[in-house]
């Protein structure tokens, strides 16, 4: 994983290998980034995607252990407690085209992925809502 700044604007390359989550983590870390929009695309070879149910109030999750291209990566950062807090959706298409996608929580990159983080000046926290059983931003 390589990044470089460009302003309010972090370019990051994540190469084979290289886990999606934790590259952004590091780099937000690294840059001291409390608050930011994030974009991406790239081909992964394993990704675990969550889907939350607000009646049971927690988060489905599925392993998909196959090739895939990332047609849609979005999402923000902020933070929690004082630490970073991803909170990132993927879409992807298998060999057949189909598409697939939910909360990301690790992705396993298969030949590369480019990450644009876009710094927004300032900082959000969140907090945990006790009736919808999600970490909220606050505002």
């Amino acid at each position: 994983m390589d990044a470089k700044r460009f302003g309010a604007k972090i370019l990051i390359r994540c190469d084979k290998g290289d886990e999606i989550v934790e590259s952004i983590k590091k780099v937000c870390l690294d840059n001291k980034v409390k608050l930011a929009a994030v974009t991406g695309i790239g081909a992964v070879n394993k990704v675990i995607i969550g889907l939350f149910d607000p009646v049971e109030k927690k988060y489905h999750s599925a392993e998909i252990d196959k090739t895939a291209e990332i047609t849609g990566l979005n999402g923000n950062i902020s933070t929690m407690n004082g630490d970073i807090y991803l909170h990132v959706h993927i879409t992807l298409s298998d060999s057949k085209y189909n598409a697939f996608g939910g909360h990301l929580n690790y992705a396993r990159v298969s030949c590369t992925a480019e990450i644009v983080i876009d710094i927004i000046d300032g900082e959000v926290d969140r907090y945990f809502n006790e009736e919808i059983g999600l970490n909220l931003i606050e505002l």
